[in-house]
């Protein structure tokens, strides 16, 4: 009961503390922390924070979780910039912050030096990314982020292990070496492996709820087997998560894709947030450890604040030559913007995987409970100090975030293309099966119907600066529809009520109706954000040529002249601003607006589509 009680107020305090954070705009994980800090001085029932709680019981749902919606396109894209971070940076604020605890507590071991400098190493999964989401930032940074916390874990942990293992015995750098090839490439194959045979039980398995039970075990699976093998368990639980999450639009149903995002956008939210209350929680009772040292509280003092200022600086040493080192070995025509780099080098954010791996510090090492306190308060400081100022300095430095206009173009785009294959295959399935328009019984006159009214959808994202306020066609319909839904349910629980039919089938039907309400809301909230999103940014023109482009002229385009001529057909037309030439999108077959401009260097082209009022600028490839 004791047990029972804790967890469930530990549920209840992270979903009040998120609520009230996201109600008032304010950052969930650093709010947590400091919650979990001031418990900790309350007479409440002790939560002790072990390695074993965290690194198998936390650590593989919580990187498991990230790395499904990690994009493996993108991670391969920056693999060599991941990798400087995760392993060179690690190693090297490794070696920075034992010389920084050696010289500051001189009869401190070298092996004791070191442990806390693995332990204090590795940004978290969880805080960077949280925090650097919440506020906006460039999606090239987010990448990086990701990338990294995912993989520093590996190498912070195996260097843990030489430390520890070098504290009651001898290891040599060969042997440390050895055991991080080992551990990397048995990590990477039992990922593989883990994949391999849960992509092939995935397509076997139809039922969702199964398919998502295999989902919850896989990255305990992957970590205990990884670990068995003395390989990283870390490394194996990213992998099998980066392949699974890659490939489920394959190797899964659309049903079972829907209940494992669901499931684990649930379990995220409760790890994720709780990690940060647990961290708190630590504060009293590493601090009366403390008050037992032999070192003076002025001392310990220094020493944790040294090693929270040697990890900052030492990321930021690390980070601007190791951009201009990959700059030019990748050959990049558009080098790494600068304030991109301070934004990474100052987003380096510690969490759970820090205060755990110092607990398995062994107890016999001497100031032990110093070292407990160096992991707590790099913890603590480095959420407090970066995770509060991260969107202070995202302002200052003018970093954009990602252009919601040029995403909802992009979304367009994308959909008008997959409409356009499935009309190709709605054709040839039309001339095998040898149907007439009679025959069809309106089939297909009713795809073609749902393809364009999706495509429309689509692209009335893109909004309008008109203050008319009047409805969009999707806008009309999604209104309608939720209001027969409603009448459709109220029906059903009427005749519920009548006790005629079975159970079974009302739920099945009221499933149905909670399937397709739900994607009309899921529908309008991202209307509404994007909306925001656009009206907040409409009137900023971010190039030259948008500002300087004349207003579209007043006469509607009603056909595109190039598709006329050449007896082609179009799918949305655009207008040129400098010389009013209407021709189609990129989203047609003949792509005339974009011929246009390589024929005439006219850079900006209006939408001409009824509702739209956004602009493309060729030359610097932005939206406004």
């Amino acid at each position: 009961m004791h047990v029972a009680l804790t967890l469930v107020s530990l549920v209840a305090v992270v979903v009040v503390v998120t609520g009230f954070c996201r109600r008032y705009d304010l950052s969930a994980p650093i709010v947590l922390v400091v919650v979990g800090v001031a418990g900790s001085f309350l007479p409440l029932p002790d939560i002790e924070l072990n390695a074993d709680i965290v690194l198998i019981g936390l650590l593989p749902p919580l990187l498991y979780n990230a790395a499904l919606g990690t994009s493996l396109i993108h991670f391969h894209a920056q693999r060599w910039a991941i990798l400087s971070l995760s392993i060179g940076l690690v190693v090297f604020t490794t070696v920075g912050v034992a010389v920084v605890a050696h010289v500051m507590i001189p009869d401190l071991r070298w092996p004791a030096a070191f442990a806390i400098g693995a332990v204090v190493a590795p940004p978290d999964a969880v805080a960077a990314t949280a925090v650097a989401k919440r506020i906006g930032l460039p999606r090239q940074v987010v990448t990086l982020l990701e990338g990294e916390s995912l993989l520093n874990d590996a190498t912070a942990l195996v260097a843990l292990r030489a430390a520890v293992v070098a504290v009651t015995s001898t290891v040599s750098v060969v042997q440390v070496g050895v055991d991080f090839v080992v551990a990397a490439v048995g990590g990477t194959l039992v990922g593989v492996v883990v994949y391999l045979v849960v992509g092939k039980a995935r397509k076997l398995v139809t039922d969702p709820v199964i398919d998502t039970s295999i989902s919850i075990v896989t990255p305990f699976v992957a970590y205990v087997l990884a670990e068995e093998v003395h390989a990283s368990g870390v490394l194996a639980v990213v992998v099998a998560g980066l392949l699974l999450g890659h490939r489920a639009p394959v190797i899964q149903t659309a049903s079972s894709r829907i209940a494992e995002q669901l499931t684990w956008r649930t379990v995220g939210f409760l790890l994720e947030n709780a990690v940060f209350l647990l961290i708190g929680l630590q504060a009293s009772r590493i601090l009366g450890d403390v008050a037992d040292s032999d070192l003076s509280m002025t001392r310990i003092a220094a020493v944790c604040l040294a090693v929270l200022v040697a990890v900052i600086v030492l990321r930021f040493a690390w980070v601007f030559p190791a951009r201009r080192v990959l700059d030019r070995l990748e050959r990049r025509e558009r080098p790494v913007p600068p304030r991109y780099v301070a934004l990474v080098g100052w987003a380096g954010m510690r969490g759970v995987v820090t205060l755990a791996a110092a607990f398995a510090i062994p107890p016999e090492t001497k100031h032990r409970e110093v070292l407990l306190l160096v992991a707590l308060v790099v913890t603590a400081g480095t959420l407090l100090i970066n995770g509060l100022t991260l969107p202070w300095l995202a302002r200052l430095l003018d970093v954009p975030g990602p252009d919601a206009r040029e995403d909802a173009l992009a979304r367009a785009e994308l959909i008008t293309q997959a409409s356009r294959a499935g009309l190709d295959r709605l054709t040839e399935l039309k001339q095998d099966l040898d149907l007439d328009d009679e025959q069809d019984h309106g089939v297909v006159m009713m795809l073609k119907g749902r393809l364009e009214q999706r495509d429309l959808a689509a692209w009335e994202r893109l909004g309008s600066d008109s203050d008319e306020g009047g409805e969009t066609p999707s806008e009309t319909y999604s209104r309608i529809r939720l209001s027969m839904l409603e009448a459709e349910r109220a029906r059903v629980l009427q005749v519920r009520s009548e006790g005629h039919v079975p159970h079974e089938v009302v739920q099945e039907v009221l499933a149905a109706l909670d399937v397709e309400e739900s994607m009309i809301d899921r529908r309008i909230r991202r209307q509404e954000v994007l909306a925001e999103r656009l009206t907040s940014t409409r009137h900023e023109a971010p190039c030259k040529h948008l500002a300087e482009a004349p207003d579209p002229p007043q006469e509607p385009a009603t056909e595109c002249e190039d598709c006329v001529r050449e007896g082609t057909r179009w799918v949305h037309l655009r207008r040129c601003l400098e010389c009013g030439h209407a021709a189609c999108c990129d989203s047609s077959p003949r792509r005339h607006a974009s011929a246009h401009h390589r024929e005439t260097g006219h850079p900006v082209m209006a939408s001409a589509e009824p509702g739209e009022a956004w602009r493309w600028c060729f030359v610097d490839e932005v939206t406004g």
